[in-house]
C-alpha cells in the first residue's frame, strides 16, 4: 500500500516496507521518536479524514492547556501524526499556572 500526501505544495510519500531495499517503518524498527506534526484549521475533520484512512487514536482530540485542539494519530504504516488547530491565545500566567498542574 502507498499513500501520497500534499502539503502545501510539498509531497510526503507514505508506503508498505520494503526490507529488502532497506525501507523499514517504525515498527520493525521498534517505534520511532518522530511525531509529525500538522496545524490546521479544522482538526476535527482532518482527525475524522485520519481516522476514515485506517489511522487508529493514540489521543483524543480534545482542547488542551495550551489553547489549542489537539490529537494524535496512528496511520497505518507507523507513523504518528499530531493533529492541532489553535483556539486560542494563552497568557503567560495562566499557561505557566498549567503547565505546572500539569507537571504535579
Amino acid at each position: 500500500m502507498s499513500l501520497v500526501l500534499q502539503l502545501q505544495g510539498s509531497l510526503l510519500h507514505l508506503c508498505d516496507e520494503f526490507p529488502e531495499m532497506g525501507v523499514v517503518g517504525p515498527r520493525a524498527l521498534g517505534g520511532s521518536p518522530v511525531v509529525l506534526a500538522l496545524d490546521v484549521d479544522d482538526a476535527a475533520a482532518v482527525f475524522a479524514a485520519a481516522l476514515e484512512a485506517g489511522a487508529q487514536v493514540r489521543q483524543p482530540l480534545g482542547e488542551v492547556f495550551w489553547g489549542d485542539l489537539h490529537g494524535q494519530v496512528e496511520d497505518p504504516f507507523g507513523q504518528r501524526w499530531n493533529i492541532s488547530q489553535h483556539l486560542r491565545d494563552v497568557p503567560a500566567d495562566e499557561l505557566t499556572a498549567a503547565v505546572a498542574k500539569a507537571l504535579g
